[in-house]
């Protein structure tokens, strides 16, 4: 049975009975188990119905998501022009230049670094954040707009990537010092999982990432993207884009990526994730 059709497919004394749930606020683990044991539905069925009523079927047709325009190359955004270095159709992932300035870069810099602490990942669990050995950096979370830096920076990102500044998340700043790094993981929210599930409610699914680069590093550093062989190594003002979902929609496995450990120098950069809708 295919998630989209799932809901549908319930008789529809059950597609009531999951809207009426979902509007009290019932917990969705609880009402998969209730539906395996008095409906007796198989439970992926069952989990398959409960997520398409929460958040939406998979589109059958293309949606549209963020992307840089490689069509030529460089990018003019409202304030800088951007340079085109490299591109990849699929996974979508394109490399660019120049997209801040090395003052605006510092600026960044200075404004943050006694707001870093260390940085957590999302438990798969409950969705609460907590310290993992995979992620040894520190970092800064910013407010949209919590600078004019910052909203100057976030309104280039969005004629840059062709997604409106309401459907991102606040920047996060990190740094890396000699051996930390990000380990192999993912962008995109599983829906499998109870943890992530939770962040999916504040905006949907996260449809693109770009890394910015805002400073130089003497050795190691790159973002890396396993599955594909491929690694950027970071250069100051520059940045690397990829969109985590397929032209449908859907979680791209293909974008593993992580943050190679630091073997000279000091990495910082700035992550900025967009949404699939406004992010609250």
């Amino acid at each position: 049975m295919t998630l989209q059709s799932a809901l549908h497919t319930l008789p529809r004394e059950w597609q009531d009975w999951v809207m009426h749930n979902l509007e009290r606020s019932c917990e969705p683990e609880g009402m998969i188990d209730i539906m395996v044991r008095d409906g007796r539905f198989e439970r992926q069925f069952a989990r398959a119905a409960v997520e398409e009523a929460r958040f939406g079927a998979p589109s059958t047709e293309p949606v549209a998501i963020p992307d840089i325009d490689t069509s030529s190359n460089t990018v003019q955004t409202p304030d800088r022009r951007v340079n085109v270095v490299f591109s990849l159709k699929s996974p979508r992932i394109v490399v660019v230049g120049n997209l801040l300035s090395d003052d605006e870069c510092d600026a960044m810099l200075a404004y943050t670094e006694q707001k870093l602490v260390r940085s957590p990942v999302v438990s798969d669990t409950d969705g609460s954040s907590a310290m993992h050995s995979h992620r040894t950096s520190r970092g800064a979370m910013l407010q949209r707009g919590e600078t004019e830096l910052v909203a100057r920076i976030e309104a280039r990102l969005a004629a840059l990537m062709q997604w409106p500044v309401e459907r991102g998340e606040g920047l996060q700043v990190l740094r890396y010092d000699h051996g930390n790094e990000y380990r192999p993981h993912y962008d995109w929210f599983n829906t499998e999982q109870p943890g992530p599930r939770k962040h999916l409610e504040r905006g949907g699914q996260r449809f693109g990432t770009i890394v910015m680069y805002l400073s130089d590093v003497e050795k190691g550093g790159g973002t890396s993207f396993p599955k594909l062989g491929l690694e950027v190594q970071p250069k100051k003002g520059g940045a690397v884009f990829f969109a985590n979902v397929d032209r449908y929609g859907a979680p791209d496995e293909n974008t593993l990526h992580a943050g190679e450990p630091v073997v000279s120098g000091v990495k910082y950069i700035a992550t900025k994730w967009v949404r699939e809708r406004p992010y609250v």
